[in-house]
């Protein structure tokens, strides 16, 4: 990484991102900082520059192509990311249909942005994201266990597949990151998330934005 690191121009894997970073042991993510925050409101990335409302956070529950920029010259956005309260880190795809190593590179992706704001010092909340069971062994590596992390309900709960794997990989996540407090963004089903806030885990549920500003219309 070190020669990719001392030429900008070369470095095509962004290993700059990642630089003073320590790993997981298996994937080798940049581990990220336990971290307590419990955003309530947030706006999509997409949205973000326009915004003269800074007391929210910024998250990235949209397409892929609307924050694909960040990834690739994340130094332009940093100052309009600071003005935020804070960032639920990328929730780049992880669609059951793609091939395993474009999943496990998605994971990456989130950690190395998450790494790289955290170390910009930026509050950051990480977002966890899943696809079948042969996701688990990467979907939540490089986490440090408690504290709060963020998963999307948005575009999963109308068919019955992806409910169903919504709701197995939620109880694989928090039997590995045993978190205090989940962020949900979109819904939070009680048949999905009650048993865990029986268990003691604190549920924040922030509306989905579209939903929002519909009732600012109205």
């Amino acid at each position: 990484m070190t020669s990719f690191s001392a030429n900008p121009r070369l470095d095509v894997f962004k290993s700059n991102l990642v630089k003073d970073a320590y790993f997981s042991p298996n994937y080798e993510f940049p581990i990220i900082k336990r971290t307590v925050l419990k955003p309530e409101e947030a706006i999509p990335f997409d949205k973000a520059s326009k915004s003269i409302n800074f007391n929210h956070w910024i998250h990235f529950y949209i397409h892929d192509r609307n924050f694909e920029r960040l990834w690739n010259n994340p130094k332009q956005y940093l100052a309009m990311l600071k003005r935020f309260d804070g960032v639920i880190t990328p929730d780049f795809s992880l669609y059951r249909e793609l091939p395993l190593a474009i999943q496990i590179w998605n994971t990456y992706r989130n950690r190395a942005l998450a790494f790289w704001l955290q170390n910009n010092d930026i509050n950051i909340v990480p977002n966890i994201r899943w696809g079948d069971e042969r996701t688990y062994a990467f979907a939540f590596e490089g986490i440090e266990q408690g504290g709060t992390v963020a998963v999307s309900t948005s575009g999963r709960m109308r068919d019955k597949t992806d409910r169903y794997y919504f709701t197995k990989g939620l109880a694989k996540m928090v039997d590995a990151l045993k978190p205090d407090t989940i962020i949900s963004y979109s819904s939070t089903p009680k048949d999905i998330f009650g048993q865990y806030m029986e268990q003691g885990v604190e549920i924040i549920h922030i509306e989905n934005y579209a939903i929002t500003i519909r009732k600012v219309v109205d």
